[in-house]
């Protein structure tokens, strides 16, 4: 499972344990926590800590003072839900991989030229899924897609199939683990 990017949402700093084990024990070394909660900062500082051995990464990031809160966490690596030019300069110049969200060939073409080329799709259900990701690498051949939203176990293997899927995102990862653990 290491092309396994699970979005982590911890709504209290006391789930991350529960979360990271159950993703460890389920063979996932690797959590997208998201911002979009008040201790987001704090769980990824606590993740970085306690789990040095799993790639913790910062999720719904959406501007500079995020990225820097983030970083400043301990962050691997940063996934945004759109394309930000001030985060994409902050990881750049911080050697941190940046993981934009880009849907449409003019997106594209602005991670581009910020030297980026793994972008998340997403939504991926709504913007066409692996049918309009294999219509975009027609002119962008050098992309790499993380879809994320609407991947679930029922069309895992389609996307990852394909030689031009980076990784694949997904909250469905915390709950099957989570499931797993408690079977």
């Amino acid at each position: 499972m290491d092309r396994c990017i699970p979005v982590v949402v911890i709504k209290e700093l006391s789930e991350t344990d529960k979360i990271l084990s159950a993703l460890k024990n389920y063979g996932i070394m690797c959590a997208e926590i998201t911002f979009r909660t008040a201790c987001a900062a704090e769980a990824i500082e606590y993740a970085a800590k306690n789990y040095p051995d799993m790639n913790i990464g910062a999720g719904t990031v959406i501007n500079a003072e995020q990225c820097e809160a983030a970083l400043k966490a301990g962050a691997k690596f940063i996934v945004s839900p759109g394309l930000s030019v001030a985060v994409a300069n902050i990881c750049k110049e911080k050697g941190v991989p940046y993981y934009p969200g880009c849907v449409t060939p003019t997106e594209i073409m602005q991670a581009l030229e910020l030297g980026i080329t793994i972008v998340k799709f997403f939504p991926a259900n709504v913007y066409g899924g692996l049918k309009a990701m294999k219509a975009l690498a027609g002119p962008f051949p050098q992309i790499k897609f993380i879809p994320t939203g609407g991947v679930d176990r029922n069309n895992i293997d389609e996307f990852m199939a394909w030689d031009k899927i980076f990784a694949v995102g997904g909250s469905f990862f915390v709950k099957e683990a989570l499931e797993n653990m408690e079977a």
